[in-house]
C-alpha cells in the first residue's frame, strides 16, 4: 500500500500545503514547532479518522480557519483510493472514500492499515491501563471489525450499568433484576473482547521479544502479559460477587474495562526500572512487533511513521533500527526529525529511495 500524495487545508499550522511522496522513504525535516509532527499527524488521521496527539477534533483546525481538510491519493491492493477527512468547526467529521462518504466513521479503520512511533508513545509506560487498553484495542480493531463494535456495545453498557449503580444509591432502592440484564450484556461482549486480547498478546509476544532482542543486541530479557480478572474467573461470577462493591463505588468495578498490559525488563517493571534509553527501545520493539502482527493479519504492508525516532538513543540502537527498516518486509516509511544531516546519513543507508521535505 503507498501513499502517493496528499493536501492539507487549514490543518494545524499548515494553511495550504501539498506533498507527492516517494514510494519508500520520505523525510520531514526542520525546526521544532515547524510542523514536521502534524504532517505526519495528518497522515495518522487519514488512516484512523483521528489525530494521534490531540483527540478533540476542532483544536486540529487552524487557529484562523473553521475548518480542516486532508486529502490524500493512496494505491492498494492494485486499486486506487481517494480519501478525504473534513471537520467544520460544530460539525461533525466527514471521512469520504473515494466521493462517497462513511455512515460510520468506525467503518473506515482498517482500510488503510498504519503504525506510528512517537515520543508521544511514552504514555503507554507512565500512563495508567486506560492507555494501554486502548494500544491494544487500536490494534485490534484495524484488522477485525467486529471487536470495535463489540467494545463500542461493551462501553455503552457499561455507561448504563455505572448509571443504575448511581440511581440505586441516590434513591436508596435496588433491582436485581434489571442489573441482571446489564450483567448478561456486558458479559455477551465482554468475554469475546477478553479472548481476542489474550490471543493478540500472545501473538505479539514472541514477534516483540525478537524485535528488542536485535535492537538490544540481546542484552536484557523483556517480557508482555495481559493482566485480567477474566483470567482466573467467570465474568458473570466477578459481577455477582462484587455488587456489594458496585453499589459503594456506584460504579462497575470489574471486567475487561480494568484490565492491563504489565511491560518488565529482567523480570522488574520497565516504568521504575528502565532507563531513558531501554524505555524508548522497549516501545519501538513494541511498534514493530505491531506492525508485523498487523501485516500478517491485513495481508498489506501498513504505512510506518517514525517521528524523531532517534532522538535519546545511543549510535549502536540507532544503527540497529536502521537494520530493521532496511529489508523487503518494510513498505512505505515517513520520517520527521530535527537534524537534516543525521536524517540523510540515515537513509542513505537504508539503501532505498527517498525525499526529504524541509520544512
Amino acid at each position: 500500500m503507498l501513499l502517493k500524495n496528499i493536501s492539507l487545508i487549514n490543518y494545524k499550522n499548515f494553511e495550504s500545503q501539498h506533498f507527492d511522496f516517494d514510494n519508500k522513504i520520505n523525510c520531514f525535516v526542520g525546526a521544532n514547532g515547524i510542523g514536521k509532527t502534524n504532517a505526519l499527524d495528518a497522515i495518522y488521521h487519514l488512516s484512523l479518522g483521528k489525530s494521534y496527539f490531540n483527540p478533540i477534533a476542532a483544536q486540529n483546525i487552524n487557529h484562523d480557519a473553521d475548518f480542516f481538510v486532508i486529502d490524500g491519493f493512496y494505491e492498494k491492493d492494485d486499486r486506487e483510493e481517494k480519501v478525504i477527512c473534513s471537520l467544520k468547526r460544530g460539525s461533525k467529521k466527514i471521512i469520504k472514500r473515494n466521493g462517497k462518504a462513511y455512515e460510520r466513521l468506525s467503518d473506515h479503520v482498517g482500510l488503510l492499515p498504519l503504525v506510528i512511533i512517537s515520543p508521544a508513545d511514552r504514555d503507554l509506560i507512565i500512563e495508567g491501563s486506560d492507555t494501554r487498553r486502548k494500544f491494544i484495542d487500536g490494534v485490534i480493531a484495524q484488522s477485525d471489525k467486529n471487536y470495535l463494535q463489540k467494545l463500542i456495545k461493551y462501553n455503552k453498557v457499561l455507561s448504563q450499568r455505572n448509571s443504575l449503580l448511581k440511581y440505586f444509591a441516590i434513591n436508596q432502592t435496588f433491582d436485581a433484576t434489571t442489573l441482571a440484564v446489564y450483567n448478561e450484556q456486558l458479559v455477551s461482549y465482554g468475554v469475546p473482547i477478553f479472548e481476542k486480547r489474550t490471543a493478540f498478546v500472545e501473538a505479539l509476544t514472541p514477534i516483540f521479544k525478537e524485535q528488542y532482542s536485535i535492537i538490544s543486541g540481546g542484552k536484557e530479557a523483556v517480557s508482555l502479559r495481559y493482566e485480567s480478572k477474566l483470567s482466573d474467573k467467570e465474568f458473570l461470577n466477578l459481577l455477582e460477587t462484587n455488587i456489594d462493591r458496585d453499589r459503594a463505588l456506584q460504579y462497575t468495578s470489574v471486567g475487561i474495562h480494568k484490565d492491563d498490559l504489565s511491560f518488565k525488563i529482567k523480570g522488574h517493571p520497565i516504568k521504575k526500572f528502565g532507563s531513558q534509553g531501554q524505555q524508548k527501545s522497549f516501545l519501538i520493539a513494541l511498534k514493530f512487533a505491531q506492525f508485523y502482527f498487523m501485516k500478517m493479519q491485513a495481508g498489506t504492508t501498513p504505512i510506518l511513521l517514525l517521528d524523531d525516532i532517534f532522538d535519546k538513543l545511543d549510535e549502536n540502537r540507532v544503527s540497529q533500527i536502521i537494520a530493521l527498516v532496511n529489508n523487503e518486509n518494510f513498505g512505505q516509511i515517513f520520517i520527521s526529525d530535527t537534524h537534516a544531516e543525521r536524517t540523510e546519513n540515515v537513509v542513505k543507508n537504508i539503501h532505498q529511495s527517498y525525499k526529504i521535505f524541509k520544512l
